[in-house]
């Protein structure tokens, strides 16, 4: 029986927010997780921005390790700096 590890796999948007445990192959990568995941199915339309590891930015096909919570970000609405802008002014 081949090893297999339990990983999470977070999205969260002002509307909703998912987190789903897989269990997936030793060795898989941040992609099979998603995958796995069926998250992506349930957000028609939507393409990650990203995707990290506990808040560090990852490639996709990055390793995971049993334990790691993969996390699919949202491109930017609003350029950081414009809104720090924005709040000073008001």
């Amino acid at each position: 029986m081949a090893e297999t590890i339990r990983v999470e796999v977070a999205y969260a948007d002002p509307r909703r927010q998912f987190l789903r445990a897989v269990d997936v192959a030793a060795g898989s990568s941040v992609g099979d997780a998603v995958d796995a995941s069926g998250i992506l199915a349930e957000l028609p339309g939507f393409v990650p921005a990203g995707y990290g590891i506990f808040g560090r930015v990852v490639a996709l096909g990055a390793p995971l390790r049993d334990g790691d919570r993969v996390e699919l970000y949202r491109p930017l609405t609003i350029d950081p700096k414009q809104a720090r802008r924005k709040r000073a002014a008001d």
